[in-house]
């Protein structure tokens, strides 16, 4: 039989709970009810329904947008996945100066992105940045970041990959380290190969911590903001907008706060669906076999 919450515990947890409420939940009910209405500076809001989220719907800048959001974010989280399991399984493996290479792979996540993004514009420079000479020098075309959207693109999934790869690689490898060496143990007896080991063992143990890695990334990638600005400002000719970048241009530039907000709950909505995905998945791989 459940027993009920005393009321001292409500008491002791209700500031937390209005404070998370009028953080979070109030600023988006106000976003949302934003986006039922036509506004902008020194106007009053006007309600007009869901014609923001048709006008937002029918925009090809926006399904432009859109599909750069889902290519970068598809890229920058599976490589940095990649990455990370590998470096994960090195650095598990028992690498010689641990301490060291390990302080090297985490320096990216403290530096800013402002200050990432300075480096690289400076590094990638293409006539005089070091990464673009060093290109040339093994016959191969520099970056042209700013004027080809493709390569526009490229830059800003690189410099991604580098800035977050250590948050990824920091869940993986507590995860492999949680291990039980035990269990090697008792593969290489059976006759386990490397591979079969890590197939039926590394991998099976570390689904969860690649889930939850995975569902941060892909949620925090969704809201790519400051590479892209910073970059290419979405150009050449809006060619490199990303969803966050779309949704800038509408509220502080085209001064469309109703369709800024309604691209806002659209990124919201489409966070949540990928996260209940990647719920479910991982609320099957920790408890369902419970």
């Amino acid at each position: 039989m459940s027993q009920r919450t005393p009321l001292s515990a409500i008491v002791l947890v209700s500031p937390v709970q209005l404070m998370i409420g009028g953080i979070i939940f109030l600023p988006a009910i106000y976003v949302f009810w934003l986006s039922l209405n036509q506004s902008s500076f020194g106007q009053a809001a006007s309600f007009v329904g869901f014609a923001n989220y048709a006008k937002v719907l029918g925009d090809a800048y926006f399904w432009k947008a859109l599909l750069n959001t889902v290519i970068v974010v598809a890229v920058v989280v599976h490589v940095e996945l990649l990455l990370g399991l590998g470096m994960a399984l090195f650095f598990a493996s028992g690498v010689p100066f641990r301490p060291l290479l390990l302080a090297i792979v985490l320096a990216p996540y403290a530096v800013s992105e402002v200050s990432a993004v300075v480096m690289w514009r400076f590094l990638f420079e293409p006539d005089v940045g070091m990464m673009s000479r060093l290109l040339m020098s093994l016959g191969l075309p520099p970056i042209e970041w700013a004027v080809n959207p493709s390569h526009g693109l490229a830059m800003v999934s690189l410099l991604s990959i580098w800035l977050h790869l250590p948050f990824s690689f920091v869940i993986l490898y507590a995860a492999r380290l949680s291990i039980p060496g035990d269990l090697y143990e008792a593969a290489a007896i059976d006759g386990a190969s490397p591979w079969t080991s890590f197939r039926r063992v590394t991998l099976p143990l570390l689904m969860p911590a690649l889930l939850i890695a995975a569902l941060f990334r892909y949620i925090f990638a969704f809201r790519l903001f400051s590479e892209v600005w910073l970059m290419t400002g979405g150009g050449p000719a809006r060619s490199t907008e990303v969803m966050a970048v779309y949704l800038y241009l509408e509220a502080f530039r085209y001064n469309a706060f109703g369709p800024a907000a309604a691209t806002g709950w659209l990124l919201v909505l489409a966070s949540l669906l990928l996260a209940l995905f990647y719920l479910r998945r991982l609320y099957r791989e920790m408890f369902a076999r419970a």
